[in-house]
Formats: C-alpha cells, sequence, structure tokens
C-alpha cells in the first residue's frame, strides 16, 4: 500500500492582476505546512507538481519547512482550468474586480455556471481542453503514481479543480458533486489516498489539521 498526499496550492493573488503568485500568506501557509510533516517524521519518496508558478512557489515552501530537497516531476495534467475562460463563456466582458462580499458571490455564481457547461460538454473555454481531456491529464497523474510509487508515500501539489476532479474520478461522483468540493478546498489543505497498484482509496479530504493550532485560525483561506 502507497499514501499519495494531493495538496492544494498555498493562498494565490486572487483579484490581482497575476493570480499565479503565492501572497505572503500563502508561503506562510506551505512553509506550515512543510513543518507539520517533519513534526510528524513524513518524508517523500516522489514529488510531483503541476507547471503553474503558484504550484512551484508551494513545493518549494514546503520542502524548506521539511528541510527536505528534491526535484519535482512536472506534471502539466495537473494544471488548474482557466477560470477567466470558463467564466468567459457565461458572461460577455471582463468581470470587475471582487472588492465586496457581493462581487465574490457574483463572481463564483458564474463560475459554478461555466463548470458546469464546460463538463457537460456543453462549451469550449478558450485556450482549454475539454473536460474528458481535462479528467484524462488528473487520471494520468494518479496512474502514474500507481505504477511507480506502490508502497511509498508521494506528494502531489496541484490546485483544486484537478484535486476535486481526482476525487470524483475516483469515487464515481457526479458533476455537480466534483464542483462542490471545488468551491470548498482551502489553500494548502490536504487530500489523502492510499493506494495499491490497481486502484486509489480516498483516506481524507480538505484537511489542515497545520493549521488547527489557536495562533494559526487566521491562516486558513479559500483562494
Amino acid at each position: 500500500m502507497g499514501t499519495l498526499y494531493l495538496v492544494r496550492h498555498g493562498q494565490a493573488s486572487f483579484g490581482a492582476d497575476d493570480y499565479d503568485q503565492l501572497s505572503e500568506l500563502g508561503r506562510r501557509q506551505s512553509v506550515r505546512l512543510g513543518e507539520y510533516f517533519a513534526e510528524r517524521g513524513i518524508r517523500f519518496d516522489g514529488l510531483i507538481a503541476g507547471t503553474l508558478r503558484r504550484h512551484k512557489q508551494t513545493l518549494e515552501g514546503i520542502l524548506e519547512g521539511m528541510n527536505h530537497a528534491g526535484e519535482p516531476l512536472s506534471w502539466e495534467g495537473l494544471n488548474e482550468y482557466d477560470s477567466e475562460a470558463v467564466i468567459a463563456t457565461v458572461h460577455e466582458g471582463k468581470l470587475a474586480k471582487p472588492t465586496s462580499p457581493e462581487l465574490y458571490r457574483h463572481h463564483f455564481r458564474l463560475l459554478r455556471d461555466g463548470l458546469a457547461r464546460w463538463m457537460a460538454g456543453a462549451t469550449s473555454p478558450r485556450g482549454m481542453p475539454s473536460y474528458t481531456d481535462f479528467v484524462a491529464g488528473v487520471a494520468g497523474a494518479l496512474d502514474h503514481v500507481r505504477a511507480n510509487h506502490y508502497g511509498q508515500n508521494v506528494l502531489v501539489v496541484t490546485s483544486g479543480g484537478p484535486i476535486s476532479t481526482a476525487v470524483g474520478h475516483v469515487l464515481g461522483t457526479k458533476p455537480e458533486v466534483t464542483i462542490d468540493l471545488n468551491m470548498r478546498i482551502r489553500n494548502t489543505a490536504i487530500t489523502e489516498f492510499a493506494f495499491t497498484p490497481k486502484r486509489h482509496m480516498l483516506v481524507g479530504f480538505n484537511a489542515v489539521p497545520h493549521l488547527d493550532a489557536p495562533q494559526y485560525k487566521d491562516w486558513v483561506t479559500y483562494a
């Protein structure tokens, strides 16, 4: 039996011109997660990350917190969908930067609608793969882990979309359930699978045990 830890990236720069960049809090979350792994004696035989900047920065922070060196395997199939392209399929023009709770809610309502249509094959967001190909990219990473890391601990750093897709793929959930999972994944949250050469089994979802202490109560974020 092996163990796969799927970790969502640290807080990025939601609403900024460049979202694909960890905030200062996002970096601290990442280092803290690495410290948590080290405190519990968890080491990794395999490191895999999407190719986005926030994935790489999160993994760097985790390794710093663990005082651990390693060269990750880059996996494009673990990259997030383009939320702006998804929203553009259901909303004309560029959205205003979300500066209020209502604008945040409006943004995510549009995102949910756009995701549902993309997943149903009703739209083709610009520059994005079909949803079938998106799932295949995530499933390919799971297949790689099973084929190459049986009996080992593997860390994968990615985004909420691929993590919810991995859970949905393993459990066989409906698309709307996958969307619900996606919307609730916290920054640097751990989703854990046990795996054999034949299959993955969900052990835990969206856990932030490294942020349980009172001094970290303001570190729990979703974007």
